[in-house]
């Protein structure tokens, strides 16, 4: 008895086998002839009205492509319409607004941060250039390159930049290699 009571009780929607249950009860033992009657042609003018609309919305399908055929209207030129207002409704929500807002201040301090450690990244360079131990290092090529042109051939003692002491090297080792220390000399006393 309880478990009846529970049952009338819960307020819960139908589910599942509920749903058989009431489909599979048998109401028309509880109608009159006459509510039969009642439903049966209400279900006959249902079913017409249906149809009809059914018709109709055909028709107006039909309708619809024809005016869309004479306006030039196809199908893709829809989808860009479609597309195109889609992201504009987009673009017009709150949400997109906050996000584009959030994502620009970002980039703004990317940018930013980017230009600091590009500014660090030279500072430091140019530490390094100036330090003691590239001036020692850059000193040490310098005499390689001094003592390698003397031993190629006519020695140019005027020092030079760091950059122009790399090229005459790589010069006088081309030189060296192509045809021999003696035709390096006479190229160099020319």
């Amino acid at each position: 008895m309880e478990a009846q009571a529970q049952g009338l009780l819960e307020s819960e929607p139908l589910q599942g086998r509920d749903e058989d249950a009431v489909a599979s009860a048998d109401f028309s033992s509880m109608l009159s002839e006459e509510e039969k009657e009642e439903l049966r042609a209400e279900l006959v003018q249902l079913e017409d009205e249906i149809t009809t609309l059914r018709q109709v919305l055909s028709a107006k399908e039909r309708h619809l492509v024809e005016i869309k055929q004479k306006l030039g209207m196809n199908l893709m030129n829809e989808l860009k319409q479609n597309f195109s207002k889609s992201w504009h409704d987009m673009q017009t929500t709150t949400a997109y607004k906050k996000t584009h807002e959030t994502l620009s201040h970002a980039g703004q301090k990317a940018t930013a941060a980017f230009s600091n450690v590009g500014t660090a990244i030279s500072k430091k360079f140019g530490d390094m250039r100036n330090s003691p131990t590239f001036k020692s290092f850059e000193e040490r090529v310098e005499t390689t390159v001094t003592s390698l042109k003397t031993k190629v051939g006519g020695a140019n003692h005027s020092g030079g930049s760091f950059e122009e002491v790399l090229n005459s090297t790589a010069h006088a080792s081309s030189q060296n290699t192509s045809g021999g220390p003696r035709q390096a000399e006479e190229e160099l006393q020319c």
